[in-house]
């Protein structure tokens, strides 16, 4: 029985919610994950310390302004679980933390190099359209230097966002594009005009701000160590349901 804000909350009520909102295949999926997780990892001796998990909760604390004890007691309880429920939580994050570097830290750096134009990225602008005869003359009219660029996203843009931004999109991977769309924005020039290229129902006239060639970096190192681990429990999931 759960208790929230002095009423009683039935197990058989939880799951009859999250049966109603199509949420059990995923809570599922989820315990199913963790077993398998629990499983490798018994199987290759690795494990977490009390240490460990001593350190990643003042980690937590100092992330979530929990500066006295009762501060992180009153932020356990508004989250419906006890000191044990919130390390044992810590214990599981860990552990497949230490798993995922167990089993593909030695290869990312393989994977990186075979991979690294897909990590090359972009800081683009743009304007969306949705009439190709307009972007036509919009992009004749950049190039004449009629109007600058900033200043046609600015007026004529489809997305009142990216209007007040003059067409400020952001950092891009080379695979959030189609092939041929990735193709032309990563061989143009920095504040080279790009377009007007259709794709789907607009047309979109593009600028290239810069380039920032991939690196291993802690962070895209992590970032890869993830991905990995992540395609080798799907396959895990897939195998001890399929099998």
């Amino acid at each position: 029985m759960i208790e929230f804000k002095g009423k009683f909350i039935s197990p058989t009520e939880v799951i009859t919610y999250l049966k109603n909102n199509l949420q059990i295949r995923e809570l599922c999926n989820h315990i199913l994950c963790q077993k398998i997780i629990n499983k490798a990892a018994e199987e290759k001796n690795i494990q977490v310390s009390p240490e460990e998990i001593q350190i990643e909760a003042e980690r937590l604390r100092y992330e979530k302004r929990l500066v006295k004890a009762s501060e992180t007691l009153g932020w356990l309880a508004d989250n419906l679980i006890s000191s044990e429920d919130w390390e044992a939580g810590i214990r599981d994050h860990l552990l497949q933390k230490k798993l995922a570097e167990h089993l593909f830290g030695q290869q990312v750096e393989k994977y990186f190099w075979e991979n690294k134009l897909n990590y090359d990225q972009v800081l683009l602008y743009q304007i969306v359209l949705s009439s190709q005869n307009l972007a036509q003359e919009i992009y004749y009219q950049i190039e004449e230097c009629e109007l600058s660029f900033y200043e046609a996203a600015h007026i004529y843009d489809v997305d009142e966002t990216r209007r007040n931004r003059c067409g400020y999109e952001g950092k891009f991977y080379r695979w959030s594009f189609e092939p041929n769309v990735a193709a032309v924005i990563f061989n143009a020039q920095p504040k080279e005009l790009l377009g007007p290229i259709a794709i789907k129902q607009n047309s979109y006239i593009f600028m290239v701000e810069d380039f920032m060639p991939a690196e291993l970096t802690p962070e895209r190192h992590q970032e890869i160590i993830n991905k990995m681990f992540q395609e080798w429990l799907a396959s895990e999931l897939n195998y001890l349901l399929y099998a």
